[in-house]
């Protein structure tokens, strides 16, 4: 209490008393003091004017009697208590006193000279001195002052205690009452109202609290009724809901989340959410607000050991400084999850096969790198491209080829690692990931473990091989494309070095593989600007060397590189397309210029060979080649369309009436590089070949060195010869770049030949010149 309103109140009334009332009191008190001292001293000044005159003639005299009787009187007046007179020569010096011998107070003196008038003038005698005590402040108060400073006083006790009192009854006791309400309400939890009636400012205040005392208790009642009706909500609510806190601890969860999850709610109150969350995915819970404070998955611990995915979706306010308020719902993603991983699956793996596609292995193949960088290991790829699997597809049917694919992942499992990785990338290209220490080492032990497989067929007559291309991280490639890609590239040179086997990637390939990037756009430049020419070598009869035909070669001519190799052009010509169009160029410059040969003397005749890829048979080829011999008036049978052994194989139907349609037409046949591929004889019985043109590799070969090749070689030469004639074929040899291989060819009954022994290809223009000449030195010798 010693802060009360009362205390406070009692001493702002004292102060007031101190301040304004004791101060008017004690100057009342100085100035009742200041004027009886006035009336004394005034008195003391007539009584000293009228002794020094009486004192003067007997202090002239030194009548030292009278000077004491009248000293006496003198002190026996009113306030005096003291009276000195001495005289001027000293030789009197009288001194009455009636002060008591206990008083110790102060004494005020007054003095006066005591003058004496003689014949010579007045006369300085000596002096009169007068005591009296110093009056206090209640010393000079009158009875009538005493009485008005009495009722004064009552006067402001009066007040100050009716002050108090009134401060008791209508300020303290209604405040009392109020504070009494208030820690009711507070120490109890229900509304308490004040019991005070009263018009003034305490009354309107008494009213004022119990009405919002009444408010706050309707108030309560809806909020406990929301609070309520929330909880069911938060409990009813079929959805797995709970609070945290922001250390991350629950403070709430609904039922359906104990029935969920299997827990006693007094059992996970206060306990930190993530540890009912898997070790796995307990950070990216932790970090939930730090990448997205949105939505997390995770997988959830239940009571009974059970993991489920859940969904968990938060929504949290600010509710202080260090304090969080959250209402999160965790949903069961489980089989959503399941149905994500299966669909994932579905379309990262290829379905015929189980392995990874390529998007499936593109995407394992950065984490395989990263895995090798971390073990500090190298990894291998090898790029596998099954050999003659079109020609399974298209001769014994897609499901042959599909059951072959199947069966040869299978035999392909069987040598993977649990660490090693395989995709199929498409069609008939696989791929596989070997990590090791030494990669290279484990690449080449996995190519003779391919080549293996091969060696059974996968169906009877079903036989299968492949061109493999390997390149090893970090030595040929710095990343996963670039592994992928160079990996490709010794596969690709592979393929094009004869197939079946195992290729590292070297440098070569890659500067092979610019070079053949630059050579694209000079096709098409080509095409544009007219730098394809048709060359022709002439073709001669072996007995005679007489011209019999000309075959048509192409040949890039670039305007600032000259004539470019024709094989690196056919090849990248054939991988983009372009074939078609650079052969229609060709065979349509050709067969104008055997018109313009045509008109010389004695080449009448002669024959034009075309080549053609197996692209360019195309259900159009027939017409396009009618439609130009008819414009220049070509016979049909002057023109030979050469087909390689690789176009026959495939035995594709298309080809095979394209070829029919030709043959019918009038143009002859000719089987190109026989020997050379998968030959087979088979093809002269199933195909309408008129000309076997014999592989220059075997014409070199007769004379060889080494006596068991030239033996083998003039035996094949021989019997090809005999089973062609036997068919009514004609044989040419190609290559002949000496008299003695022409010799030989001639004795072994070959009809024709072609090599730089009788002409180099040329310009059609230049052969034209040259033939006219000789026709011209004929003419002038004959």
């Amino acid at each position: 209490m010693n802060n009360s309103v009362e205390n406070r109140f009692f001493g702002i009334v004292c102060g007031a008393l101190l301040v304004f009332v004791a101060p008017l009191f004690v100057l009342f008190l100085f100035l009742s003091s200041e004027r009886a001292d006035k009336e004394i001293r005034d008195h003391i000044s007539v009584l000293l004017v009228a002794n020094a005159q009486a004192l003067a003639k007997p202090l002239w005299d030194l009548d030292e009697e009278s000077v004491t009787q009248i000293s006496a009187t003198v002190v026996s007046q009113g306030a005096i208590v003291k009276v000195e007179v001495r005289d001027q020569s000293g030789q009197l010096d009288i001194s009455q006193s009636t002060i008591p011998r206990s008083f110790d107070g102060k004494l005020v003196q007054v003095s006066r000279a005591i003058i004496y008038n003689t014949v010579d003038g007045p006369k300085n005698l000596g002096s009169i001195s007068v005591y009296y005590p110093a009056l206090g402040l209640f010393s000079g108060l009158k009875q009538e002052e005493v009485v008005f400073i009495s009722i004064f006083i009552f006067a402001v006790l009066a007040v100050f205690g009716t002050a108090l009192i009134g401060n008791r009854f209508f300020v303290i006791q209604p405040l009392m009452r109020l504070t009494a309400a208030i820690e009711a309400t507070r120490q109890l939890g229900s509304r308490h109202h004040v019991d005070w009636q009263s018009n003034d400012e305490m009354g309107r205040l008494a009213r004022s609290f119990n009405e919002m005392q009444t408010k706050l208790e309707s108030e309560e009642k809806e909020l406990k009724f929301a609070h309520r009706r929330a909880t069911d909500i938060y409990n009813l609510t079929p959805a797995m809901l709970f609070s945290l806190d922001e250390e991350d601890r629950i403070t709430a969860v609904s039922d359906y989340w104990l029935l969920a999850t299997g827990y006693n709610r007094a059992a996970v109150i206060g306990r930190n959410f993530a540890d009912l969350v898997t070790s796995t995915t307990r950070d990216k819970f932790k970090r939930r607000q730090a990448e997205s404070g949105i939505a997390v998955t995770v997988k959830f611990v239940c009571l009974d050991g059970r993991t489920m995915d859940v969904l968990i979706m938060e929504s949290e306010a600010e509710a202080g400084a260090h304090d969080r308020l959250s209402l999160s719902v965790m949903t069961d993603v489980t089989e959503l999850k399941a149905s994500e991983d299966r669909n994932h699956r579905q379309a990262i793996t290829d379905h015929l096969t189980g392995l990874l596609n390529r998007q499936g292995f593109e995407a394992v193949l950065d984490n395989k790198i990263a895995a090798a960088d971390a073990a500090g290991q190298e990894l291998a790829c090898l790029f596998v491209d099954l050999d003659r699997f079109k020609w399974i597809n298209d001769n014994m049917g897609h499901a042959a080829g599909d059951m072959a694919l199947i069966e040869l992942v299978e035999r392909l499992k069987t040598y993977l690692a649990p660490s090693d990785e395989a995709a199929r990338l498409g069609g008939d290209e696989f791929a596989i990931l070997l990590p090791a220490k030494d990669a290279e080492k484990r690449a080449r032990m996995m190519c003779e473990q391919i080549a293996s497989i091969f060696e059974t067929p996968f169906a009877p007559d079903m036989h299968l091989s492949a061109s493999v291309g390997i390149a090893i991280y970090p030595h040929h490639a710095a990343t996963a494309a670039e592994l992928l890609q160079k990996s490709d590239l010794a596969m690709y040179a592979k393929k094009r070095d004869g197939k079946n086997g195992a290729q590292l990637f070297d440098n070569a390939m890659l500067d092979r593989a610019r070079s053949r990037a630059e050579i694209e756009p000079n096709i098409e430049s080509g095409l544009v600007d007219n730098w394809f020419e048709a060359f022709l070598q002439p073709i001669v009869n072996l007995n005679g060397r007489g011209i019999a035909g000309f075959e048509a070669l192409m040949r890039l001519n670039h305007p600032q590189k000259g004539l470019m190799p024709p094989a690196e052009i056919i090849s990248v010509a054939e991988e983009t397309g372009k074939i078609v169009r650079v052969g229609n160029v060709i065979m349509e410059k050709a067969i104008a210029n055997l018109a313009k040969i045509s008109r010389i003397s004695g080449m009448q005749d002669s024959y034009l060979a075309i080549n053609f890829s197996p692209l360019q048979f195309e259900p159009a080829l027939p017409a396009r080649l009618a439609a130009i011999v008819g414009h220049h008036g070509i016979h049909p049978e002057r023109i030979v369309v050469e087909i390689t052994e690789a176009v026959l194989m495939h035995d594709n139907p298309q080809i095979r009436m394209i070829v029919t349609e030709l043959r019918r037409f009038g143009c002859r046949i000719a089987l190109d590089d026989f020997g050379t591929g998968y030959s087979s004889l088979s093809y002269l019985n199933r195909f309408p070949v008129d000309i076997i043109k014999i592989d220059q590799s075997f014409t070199r070969a007769i004379n060889d060195g080494d006596d068991d090749v030239r033996q083998k070689s003039r035996m094949l030469i021989e019997g090809i010869t005999t089973l062609s004639h036997k068919m009514n074929c004609t044989v040419i040899a190609e290559g002949i770049e000496t008299e003695e291989e022409c010799r030989t060819l001639h004795q072994m009954g070959l009809d024709y030949g072609q090599g730089y022994l009788f002409h180099r290809p040329k310009h059609a223009a230049v052969l034209i010149e040259e033939l006219m000449a000789s026709e011209s030195a004929v003419a002038r010798a004959s």
